[in-house]
């Protein structure tokens, strides 16, 4: 499946969750799938992007390292049904999008969190959510510039 379709089923399973540990569920789901993500640019995507999707598959792994791993029937790792990219700008816009609201959903779960275990996970599922979506940030202004490079070399 392509990541922007896996992207937008997360996105839709968070904001479908209700319980905490539905939501913890979908934010280790939203991680899970932008360390596949990263992983799959810094090996075929475009290689000014290569540096920083090797950060992001490293920070969203982070990421799933702090949370329990969920028990997942087979097939439900939607990371694992990556198979293709697409269009790298459209798949990294959907992703910032998602951590942002991974990150917010966290903050949620943070103000009421049962006991102090919960509440550090959580600052740190943040953390980590939050580096990730700013590696994608990044990758998205280095997309930006190689578009504004090429049509200037073409011109000269």
């Amino acid at each position: 499946m392509d990541a922007v379709r896996l992207i937008l089923t997360s996105r839709r399973a968070l904001a479908g969750s209700g319980e905490v540990a539905e939501i913890m569920t979908e934010v280790w789901q939203a991680q899970a799938l932008a360390q596949a993500i990263g992983s799959r640019l810094a090996v075929f995507g475009p290689p000014e992007l290569r540096g920083e999707a090797l950060g992001l598959t490293e920070l969203a792994g982070r990421g799933c390292g702090v949370l329990d791993a969920p028990e997942l029937a087979p097939g439900e790792l939607r990371a694992a049904q990556l198979t293709e990219l697409g269009d790298a700008r459209q798949a990294l816009l959907y992703l910032g999008s998602l951590l942002g609201e991974v990150g917010i959903a966290l903050v949620g779960i943070t103000c009421a969190a049962p006991d102090e275990g919960t509440y550090w996970q959580c600052m740190e599922a943040i953390d980590a959510a939050d580096e990730s979506r700013d590696r994608v940030l990044e990758m998205l202004r280095k997309l930006a510039d190689r578009e504004q490079t090429v049509p200037a070399r073409e011109a000269g």
